[in-house]
């Protein structure tokens, strides 16, 4: 006969396990800590936002010039509230972190400073404007406007990006990366908030676009699905540990088209003014403005804007 089994016993036994690996492995645990921000709370703050940008689309939709002022007033003073209390936890949990301190009173006035500050930023809208028309001449699939703000994946991640971005440059900690990382999930699109990205920028598709850190994009640059922007292997100090704060990821100069499942990869490699980087090419160095790169058979092909052979 098999012996009965005690689930409260057993059960005692697992947290008992479970609570000395939490001491063993601390590097998982967010334990006597200031708690971190809420990923559900960034994320309402993101439609709030949505709702600032694109008023009369997103949230309500009733709006008239009469009414539009109170509106704005009373979800302005809301998004700030939410902001201010997000960014506190994010930065008290970062100070605390570097500086091994419980008591971190200057961290709810900054909050409150950047939270303004980034509220303070109409240009956001402006460049969103600009992406919104990239898109709409850039796709005659595009019916409206309307359609892209509404459906286009593209649009959606570029529209977190720019607030992002915003915050990354105002020294945010954490709550950049977890609104791109938001509009990631929802579009399948992956771009850090530290990259630089000019104006008219476009997403065509997207699922798979991937953007890193120190990309640098021109402006009137277009990416079909699947596109990498990415690093090459990263170089270790004396210590084997990666060296950081340095450009690792490609610049894109204005005009360019990288058509889907291209990778360009490497800080130092500059992609030239109006070149076309075609489907599925593997490009390492830069290519001077005006070139097209192309895979043919097993040969990759690279002619400037005269069509002549360029030999890397």
């Amino acid at each position: 006969m098999s012996k009965k089994q005690n689930p409260e016993q057993d059960l005692a036994k697992a947290v008992k396990a479970l609570a000395e690996s939490y001491k063993k492995h601390a590097k998982l645990n967010n334990i006597d800590r200031t708690p971190l921000p809420s990923r559900d709370a960034v994320r309402q703050i993101i439609r709030h936002l949505d709702e600032l940008i694109f008023p009369g689309y997103i949230g309500r939709q009733d709006l008239t010039w009469k009414t539009v002022g109170r509106h704005l007033e009373g979800l302005l003073d809301r998004v700030y509230s939410e902001l201010s209390e997000q960014m506190f936890l994010c930065i008290r949990h970062t100070c605390q972190i570097a500086q091994q301190d419980s008591e971190c009173s200057h961290c709810e006035d900054k909050a409150a400073r950047e939270a303004m500050t980034f509220l303070k930023k109409p240009e956001i809208r402006e460049m969103l404007e600009l992406d919104l028309q990239a898109a709409y001449d850039g796709d005659p699939a595009a019916k409206s406007l309307d359609e892209i703000i509404f459906s286009y994946p593209g649009m959606r991640a570029i529209t977190v990006f720019r607030l992002a971005h915003e915050l990354f440059v105002q020294g945010v900690p954490l709550m950049p990366r977890i609104m791109t990382e938001i509009a990631h999930d929802d579009s399948g699109i992956d771009i850090h908030p530290g990259a630089t990205i000019g104006k008219a920028f476009f997403i065509d598709h997207g699922t798979g676009v991937v953007i890193g850190e120190t990309t640098v994009i021109g402006m009137h640059v277009k990416l079909y699905q699947g596109t990498t922007l990415g690093a090459l292997s990263f170089p270790k100090n004396e210590r084997g540990e990666i060296i950081r704060d340095r450009k690792r990821h490609p610049t894109i100069e204005d005009d360019v088209t990288v058509y889907s499942g291209a990778t360009i990869l490497g800080g130092e490699t500059v992609v030239g003014k109006g070149s076309v980087i075609g489907g599925n090419v593997w490009l390492t160095h830069s290519v001077p403005p005006g070139s097209k790169v192309v895979v043919q058979a097993k040969d990759q092909k690279i002619t400037n804007a005269r069509g002549e052979r360029i030999v890397p």
